[in-house]
């Protein structure tokens, strides 16, 4: 089985070969130094593109999560702050979400926050609450008043889908979790 050095060095060669066949030019009338300058930079382009990552770890659990760079996340910090969306890394021991710069050694807790599941709990519980205080109100008017105690949970449902609930694992270093920065190559 080939290693991954050999499958980027094969994709490498294989684009080179269709560029120089989308540009018309037969393998004989180019140079040496022209192949070689294309094959550097297509090799170049090809090992730079390196993406961040976060890489949560748990030795007592032997598990070990990848977060990539700009995806949805919850942070905790040691200060009391909760700051969602999208991260970047900043430098070796450093994240930025939300435009506020956060060291990995001031997080306490990491947390996945995707868009689709957000917007999705949320509308379900606005749209649920909603239709059991409806449903509440109507019973209460027009057939006993006890229908009215129906409206209690519709409210609570809508308040719950209002703040936003996230049921995805909370990684803590209280829960022997470690987070550090990595370079992952595509």
């Amino acid at each position: 089985m080939p290693c991954r050095g050999e499958i980027i060095l094969e994709k490498a060669v294989a684009h080179l070969y269709n560029l120089l066949i989308i540009l018309h030019l037969p393998l004989n009338c180019i140079m040496k130094k022209n192949i070689l300058l294309i094959f550097c930079l297509v090799l170049s382009t090809i090992s730079m593109a390196q993406e961040q990552a976060i890489k949560i770890t748990s030795e007592k659990a032997a598990k070990e999560i990848v977060i990539k760079e700009n995806k949805r996340i919850k942070v905790q910090t040691s200060d009391g702050q909760k700051i969602a969306g999208r991260f970047k890394v900043v430098d070796d021991n450093s994240i930025m979400v939300n435009d506020k710069i956060i060291a990995l050694s001031d997080i306490l807790s990491v947390k996945r926050n995707p868009l689709l599941l957000s917007i999705f709990t949320s509308s379900f519980l606005i749209y649920a609450g909603a239709i059991t205080v409806g449903i509440g109100a109507i019973v209460g008017v027009f057939a006993d008043s006890s229908g009215f105690l129906v409206m209690i949970p519709g409210a609570a449902m809508i308040y719950t889908g209002i703040k936003s609930p996230n049921f995805l694992k909370n990684y803590k270093t209280d829960s022997d979790w470690t987070f550090e920065l990595i370079s992952i190559s595509e």
